[in-house]
């Protein structure tokens, strides 16, 4: 608790501690006026040799006293404190729902360890860069789900991406209904600003909603959809579950790049193709520089002062030193 009350302590005159300077000079002063008086001392015989080796072996007690005091009311001199910053975000966000493919060919491993791992913690990097953005996430495979409504609580938003795992839902690939359900999350949104960043690897091949339609329910509510096509060229390493277990299998890497493309270009958006982990990062740090947010951000610090502590440690020391000097220590005439 001690330590936690000191913890980040600076000073706001610390050329005060200068003053520091006079410890050492007031040591040296002591130490030669001690020995002078240590040399003219006639100890007599007849002292009780207890008492005589106790007050002999403390006798420095009381300057040590001092001195300490002296320290900490430089050190009050001084002005500790500690600075707190505080920052607010002010400005004009952007709705953006991220749309995740979590699809069993999501498991395959040219992006390490897997993409849809590899999808997961560049959609975390991305949360973590829109400070004042309202932010979704919709999961889709043979059907889609709402996995975190908008909000702009970034805590809820990394939890809800980071317990995204594969077999969630009915697998296949429903690209219909995954942008559908995105546009659906939008729908009454008042923000001038909506988008959807769709990432899949694979082609069309289920749900309830035709892609067709909904890029043009997408058009209609003014959506702009950023697609991004994950895996590498030809065939890429995959677990597939067999009757001896687990084993890695090479699948093909099919994408519908036409359809990912005119979905993107038709509503504003641009398509993007993601071989490894290095070009995911980049189409997700160049869509959060197109995707700019009005943002104004205020900075104040605030500083508490620290100096009672060493006030109340001086006058103890003080307080300590005229108590022994008066008692224990006191000459008699």
């Amino acid at each position: 608790m001690l330590f936690d009350y000191f913890k980040n302590i600076t000073f706001g005159q610390p050329w005060y501690l200068l003053l520091l300077m006079v410890v050492p000079a007031g040591i040296w002063w002591y130490a030669v006026k001690n020995s002078k008086r240590q040399g003219s001392m006639i100890i007599s015989d007849a002292s009780a040799p207890g008492l005589s080796s106790w007050k002999t072996g403390f006798r420095h007690l009381p300057f040590v006293l001092r001195l300490l005091a002296v320290i900490f009311i430089i050190a009050a001199i001084a002005r500790p404190q500690t600075m707190y910053e505080e920052q607010h975000a002010e400005g004009e966000g952007v709705d953006i729902v991220l749309c995740i493919d979590v699809s069993g060919s999501m498991t395959a491993q040219d992006l390490q360890p897997n993409r849809l791992e590899a999808a997961k913690q560049v959609a975390i990097d991305f949360v973590n860069k829109r400070l004042t953005d309202r932010i979704a996430v919709v999961i889709f495979s043979g059907e889609s789900f709402t996995q975190c409504p908008l909000t702009t609580d970034h805590r809820v938003l990394i939890s809800a991406i980071e317990n995204i795992r594969n077999g969630l839902l009915e697998d296949g690939t429903a690209i219909g209904s995954g942008l559908g359900t995105s546009v659906d999350r939008l729908r009454t949104s008042k923000s001038k600003s909506k988008v959807i960043v769709l990432l899949t690897d694979g082609e069309n091949n289920g749900g309830l909603i035709d892609p067709q339609t909904a890029k043009e329910i997408a058009k209609a509510f003014q959506v702009k959809v950023y697609t991004i096509g994950v895996g590498t060229d030809g065939y890429a390493p995959q677990p597939q579950n067999t009757p001896m277990g687990v084993v890695m299998q090479n699948a093909k890497v099919s994408i519908d790049e036409k359809l990912l493309t005119q979905i993107a270009n038709e509503t504003g958006g641009k398509y993007f193709r993601a071989k490894d982990n290095e070009g995911l990062t980049g189409i997700y740090d160049e869509i959060n520089s197109l995707e700019k947010s009005k943002v104004e951000i205020t900075s104040r610090t605030r500083y508490t002062q620290k100096f009672f502590p060493f006030v109340i440690a001086a006058l103890a020391f003080l307080f300590l030193e005229m108590l022994l000097k008066f008692t224990i220590f006191r000459k008699f005439p």
